[in-house]
């Protein structure tokens, strides 16, 4: 089973409608682009994420441990990392649960303001790279919004800007409402279950999964081929993890409760993805 195939299993949305648009071996091949961004780089990566859920006021159990998981796999690499979200998600960044990086908070606040926080942001730090992974996405209209059609934006902070005109970007996403989704946005209406109003903001490579935990799982299971190191963590990790978060007022996204489940997966069918990406390391 190939990595495409295991993060696009159980497609509750209907995102792998869209994977054709991607380039063939996109998942490979990303991480390869990736790779070689940031072999000779020594600037730190950026990894976004936090997703904002209305009915719950809190932020979601999917992106921040795909996200970790990513950071960790790039701390072996000997790489520095930085997590940028917003107050909204960063309880879910505290010691106890992040093994490593540092956090940065981006406010909330108007488009001009968020515009210069983000350049003040890129000239501090000089990041070798950018990833976003489960990160809402400004629509055409400026706003941001859940699956749902609501308008989060009040509760979002405009991290779309640090992704303005960056050659070394990576976005993540399930719901063709995340950043990175403008790549395909044209297309994303015709799907009936994705949004009609997707998200704008492009990345230079875009990957596509049914839980985006997963591809971030995926993401680095592809690292660990490239490097010939096994960078993945296990699935006890991936667990206890998901504890931490809802501990810290992480909820489901789909049900909008604090539940131990993930897009409304509970934690034993959420682990099947990374059992099976662990399964490709050998």
């Amino acid at each position: 089973m190939q990595i495409e195939t295991i993060v696009l299993s159980h497609d509750a949305r209907g995102i792998s409608n869209l994977k054709d648009y991607l380039p063939a071996d996109s998942y490979t091949e990303g991480a390869q682009f990736f790779l070689d961004e940031i072999r000779d780089n020594d600037g730190p990566i950026i990894i976004t994420t936090g997703f904002y859920i209305a009915a719950a006021k809190a932020p979601e159990t999917d992106g921040p441990p795909g996200a970790i998981a990513i950071g960790n796999a790039l701390a072996e690499l000997g790489k520095e990392v930085i997590y940028v979200t917003d107050s909204y998600a960063a309880p879910l960044f505290t010691d106890g649960i992040l093994e490593t990086g540092r956090v940065v908070l981006f406010p909330i606040a108007d488009h001009e303001t968020s515009k210069k926080f983000a350049r003040k942001l890129r000239n501090e730090f000089k990041p070798a790279f950018l990833i976003s992974i489960e990160r809402a996405g400004l629509s055409q209209d400026k706003i941001y919004l859940d699956m749902a059609g609501r308008d989060i934006t009040a509760y979002t902070a405009k991290i779309d800007y640090l992704f303005d005109g960056q050659e070394n970007t990576l976005g993540i996403g399930d719901g063709g409402n995340e950043i990175g989704m403008g790549n395909l946005a044209q297309y994303i209406p015709a799907v009936e279950t994705l949004p009609d109003n997707p998200a704008v903001t492009c990345v230079t490579r875009l990957l596509l999964a049914s839980i985006s935990n997963w591809l971030g799982y995926g993401l680095v299971a592809a690292l660990s081929k490239l490097t010939g190191k096994n960078l993945l963590p296990a699935v006890d990790w991936e667990i206890e993890i998901i504890r931490k978060i809802i501990e810290k007022g992480a909820v489901d996204g789909v049900s909008g409760k604090a539940i131990l489940a993930v897009d409304n997966l509970d934690l034993d069918k959420n682990a099947w993805a990374l059992t099976e990406l662990n399964k490709l390391q050998g």
